[in-house]
């Protein structure tokens, strides 16, 4: 036990395990299964699925957050499925996860551990690998004390003050905290020159697309640009927010693909991967992409929202993309999200049905912002033309034989000032 870091949840790949649910009487159904999602997780995390156990709590036992009857019962299902992992659809705090452990005789891993674990897993980038070794040093701080305490009573020193395990967990403290502050500080720095980045960016129009994981965000922007960015049929395939030009009929704009939400996302991944949501932070244009065929669709955009807010994205303006509509088969619930949100596109990222509708919902937008020019100027001033024609939109243009051009454009309000001085240079 005393060994057990966080990094070793990923021995835990192909090995059997048994899932938990524990629900409150006063918690929010979310699917038709509770443990739907935690298997795909556990999927994801590369986890055989060997059983399931379902308990629904009038209230959390401090000790071992389900009953004492239901510990039992997966202790038994354990033994008879011969799995090696047990794994809740919760947070357990430190002792929770011990005693469970020692009831149950294997290893007990919680949601936010086992998130945590395929992000370490799908961590490709220096940045994404900073992000979740800092938000897994900050899982693994408060649970020192509880590791070492199980130490010490194998050894018999249970009661004992100034032990060898007080001690250790002294110098263990100071050694997560010094490499927190580390990463803290590496994180910082790529943070400082991510807004950097984003910042340079800002004489295009710029949209980011946000979503639930595995809606469907990585295939539309590769049905959109072509990019060939990765998109698996996993949750959190993408963690590393990837940038490119994407050409409507009229204009261009940067989009960017983000990580993907979920429900009860732990709060140190969402404050570890700010920097990488820069680009929401930023972003004229939110694209919502929703994956309309799940039947826990609403609840997954409203486990998106909360997310949002909490980034403090919550004022953007958001079109909610409404994908993989060739898979529903229940209508009245698409006609339903249809009431609730008025602003929406229908598509399907794999048959491009829609693509077209949302190229020109998104050109709208922009068009929106531009302001409309009226100007007479010297035919030979070809910079201020080519100005004209690269940010913005040339509606028409007539020469007249005092050698000058009229043109009437759409141009965005961030490129009014370049444009003037070069009108009257």
């Amino acid at each position: 036990m005393q060994d057990r870091t966080f990094l070793d949840t990923l021995s835990y790949a192909t090995q059997p395990a048994v899932l938990v649910s524990a629900t409150l009487s006063s918690d929010v159904p979310f699917g038709n299964d509770p443990l739907d999602e935690l298997a795909a997780l556990a999927d994801t995390a590369g986890l055989s699925v060997v059983g399931t156990v379902y308990q629904n709590l009038q209230q959390i036992n401090p000790r071992t957050y389900v009953g004492k009857g239901k510990v039992e019962e997966i202790a038994r299902l354990v033994i008879e499925s011969g799995a090696k992992v047990v794994v809740f659809d919760n947070e357990l705090r430190a002792n929770q996860q011990q005693a469970l452990e020692e009831e149950i005789k294997a290893s007990v891993l919680d949601r936010t551990e086992l998130i945590l674990s395929i992000f370490d897993q799908h961590a490709r980038t220096r940045q994404a690998k900073v992000q979740v070794a800092l938000a897994q040093l900050e899982y693994q701080l408060p649970r020192l004390k509880n590791l070492w305490s199980h130490l010490e009573r194998q050894r018999g020193a249970l009661g004992k003050v100034g032990g060898a395990g007080e001690r250790q967990i002294e110098t263990d403290r100071r050694l997560l905290r010094k490499r927190i502050h580390r990463m803290q500080e590496e994180l910082d720095q790529i943070i400082s020159r991510r807004r950097t980045e984003v910042g340079r960016r800002s004489e295009l129009f710029q949209v980011a697309i946000v979503g639930y994981t595995n809606a469907g965000k990585s295939t539309l922007m590769n049905a959109l640009t072509q990019e060939g960015v990765l998109a698996e049929d996993k949750l959190f395939a993408t963690l590393d927010t990837r940038t490119c030009i994407w050409k409507l009929p009229d204009h261009k704009v940067l989009l960017s693909d983000t990580v993907g939400f979920i429900r009860n996302l732990p709060h140190r991944l969402v404050a570890s991967f700010h920097a990488t949501l820069e680009e929401v932070l930023q972003a004229d244009l939110l694209l919502h992409v929703v994956d309309a065929s799940h039947p826990s669709a609403t609840e997954m955009i409203e486990a998106v929202n909360g997310v949002l807010k909490g980034l403090g994205a919550d004022d953007r303006r958001v079109l909610m993309v409404l994908n993989k509509v060739d898979l529903v088969r229940d209508q009245p619930t698409l006609t339903h999200l249809h009431n609730l949100f008025p602003e929406h596109v229908d598509v399907s990222a794999v048959t491009g049905v829609g693509l077209r509708e949302l190229e020109q919902r998104v050109q709208e937008v922009v068009e929106e912002r531009e302001t409309s020019v009226d100007w007479t100027f010297n035919a030979g001033n070809g910079k201020l033309l080519a100005y004209l024609k690269q940010h913005g939109k040339i509606l028409a243009m007539d020469f007249d034989e005092a050698d000058n051009v009229h043109v009437k454009a759409l141009i965005e309000p961030r490129f009014i000032g370049q444009a003037l001085a070069l009108r009257d240079a």
